[in-house]
């Protein structure tokens, strides 16, 4: 990850282990593409520093002390709203990494894993992206695709959007719910990364959708998590 025309990806810090922190902030700072522009141990204090620093990425840990990170992720984006919540975590808890994930987490980061795991992170989050392994997707999404309706009837606005859908389209959007990148759907369905691009802008279109993590929710929603068969 390198920094573009001398931007900083902004960093916040939150997880009430002071040594955790520091090794975070070792581990950004010596990064030319990360500044880290606050850090909390605390939710009260996290709300505060992301309201006056108004960071692009926040690092949230899932367990911080007597109090959950999961209650701190509506108020830090209340606060901070262009930023984008990375779960760094510890726990293995399907149920709170889908809630997570619900709340508007757009990526989740175990403890164990390498630091340049976070790094890839930060930069595809920051990007627009999600960062969620196709495991941790399946855990953390895994109940909403188990809980949705039937199929809805052709008059609900939704199947009549589906509809539009190409089967390429389609093949796409099963790629990223198994955690693709543009590279590796590309490389998959041998087409250009440009065109896969393109298919995404067209899914957007087509589904009233932001960006990746819209697209992962809406498509377990809506049943959209197989590949089209081949005919």
């Amino acid at each position: 990850m390198a920094a573009t025309h001398g931007a900083y990806i902004r960093a916040m810090l939150v997880d009430d282990h002071e040594l955790m922190r520091t090794g975070l902030r070792l581990l950004l700072e010596r990064h030319p593409a990360v500044t880290v522009v606050g850090e909390a141990a605390t939710i009260a204090a996290a709300l505060e520093i992301a309201a006056s620093a108004q960071p692009d990425v926040i690092l949230l840990d899932l367990d911080l002390g007597g109090a959950s990170g999961l209650d701190a992720i509506p108020v830090l984006l209340g606060a901070a709203p262009e930023a984008r919540v990375i779960m760094v975590t510890g726990l293995r808890e399907p149920e709170a990494h889908q809630r997570a994930v619900q709340l508007g987490a757009m990526g989740l980061v175990r403890k164990e894993q390498a630091g340049e795991v976070l790094l890839q992170a930060i930069e595809r989050v920051h990007a627009g992206e999600v960062w969620l392994e196709p495991a941790l997707v399946a855990k953390a999404l895994g109940g909403i695709s188990r809980q949705r309706a039937q199929p809805p009837p052709p008059a609900d606005p939704e199947a009549g959007k589906i509809e539009r859908l190409t089967r390429r389209e389609r093949e796409v959007i099963a790629l990223v719910l198994e955690g693709l990148q543009n590279r590796q759907i590309a490389e998959r369905l041998v087409i250009s990364e440009t065109t896969v691009s393109h298919h995404l802008t067209s899914i957007f279109a087509k589904l009233g959708l932001a960006n990746r993590f819209d697209l992962i929710v809406y498509a377990y929603r809506h049943g959209l998590s197989q590949q089209p068969r081949q005919g």
